[in-house]
């Protein structure tokens, strides 16, 4: 067990805020002002993890907070000792089966070998054969209704993440070589993917509070990166949308040899930076699901 005093997590706390700021802030403002962004909203909206949720600093399991009763003796998966907070041993022995599955589906997922060779299609199948104002975005599509239909039709469709295909058009459900189910995901997915790669926040914060609020906000940080690539390449026209820290909206277009290579270029460097993300995860599943007192839930830190 290790211990902290209240002003050491006080401060890893409020460094914990001051870093997601940069993103929950903005999405505060834009939801109190009623202004949609395409890109960034996803994070919160797709995602159940709300902002407060966010900004909140968990030190996982095994960690004491000194005087820390107050601040998370009231949370849930916590409980307190005293005028200190731990998370409580009895909430992980509750959550493992959902340790277990996530265990399962990370492993599996980081077992396979990575694909590049899927562009970014799984956006422009949610959209096949539909009118422009038929589009899940308030957004026109830069190649217009024809246009994206064909680049459906000249590529074969291969999304291996349920979560993509379950949006996919009924027309172009038929064209994915592949049929994920939500009951076989450890089956299909596979670390080139780009929602697999985004999904990694989601799979720690479901672990909170029982892993640290550092991999919760790395993961956080990698899924907005991916995200802006994948709309990027998707097929609507973002022209002049601003992406923050000066960046403006540009295309990948990945009906073209010149897109398709960027796009996969991309696609691997996110793959390599959500590797060390998912064997963290996959450890710290491993580290929840070990019994016993002399296991590695005691040696672990």
């Amino acid at each position: 067990m290790e211990v902290l005093a209240r002003e050491v997590w006080e401060t890893r706390a409020a460094a914990h805020a001051d870093r997601v700021e940069e993103f929950v802030g903005p999405h505060l403002e834009r939801r109190r002002d009623q202004v949609k962004h395409p890109v960034h909203d996803f994070l919160f909206t797709y995602y159940s993890y709300r902002p407060a949720q966010l900004r909140r600093w968990h030190p996982g399991v095994g960690v004491r907070l000194v005087d820390g009763a107050a601040a998370y003796g009231g949370l849930k998966g916590y409980r307190t000792e005293g005028a200190d907070a731990v998370v409580d041993p009895g909430f992980v022995v509750a959550q493992r089966p959902l340790v277990q599955s996530l265990h399962r589906l990370l492993a599996a997922t980081a077992a396979r070998p990575a694909h590049f060779g899927c562009f970014g299609l799984h956006e422009w199948a949610m959209v096949y054969r539909l009118d422009g104002d038929e589009t899940r975005h308030d957004w026109p599509l830069r190649l217009g209704s024809a246009g994206t239909d064909e680049v459906v039709e000249s590529h074969r469709i291969a999304c291996s993440h349920f979560d993509a295909f379950r949006f996919f058009t009924p027309a172009a459900r038929p064209l994915n070589t592949l049929t994920p189910r939500t009951d076989d995901r450890p089956d299909f997915e596979q670390p080139g993917c780009l929602h697999a790669g985004m999904d990694l926040y989601k799979h720690a914060f479901r672990l909170s509070p029982m892993v640290s609020s550092d991999l919760v906000a790395d993961a956080f940080e990698l899924a907005r990166d991916i995200r802006i690539m994948d709309m990027r390449a998707a097929p609507y026209d973002l022209s002049g949308l601003d992406l923050g820290d000066g960046r403006r909206w540009s295309p990948i277009p990945i009906e073209t040899a010149e897109g398709k290579r960027e796009y996969a270029d991309a696609q691997r460097g996110f793959a390599e930076r959500g590797a060390p993300l998912r064997a963290r995860l996959v450890g710290e599943c491993e580290r929840l699901l070990a019994p016993g007192p002399n296991s590695r839930v005691a040696i672990a830190r």
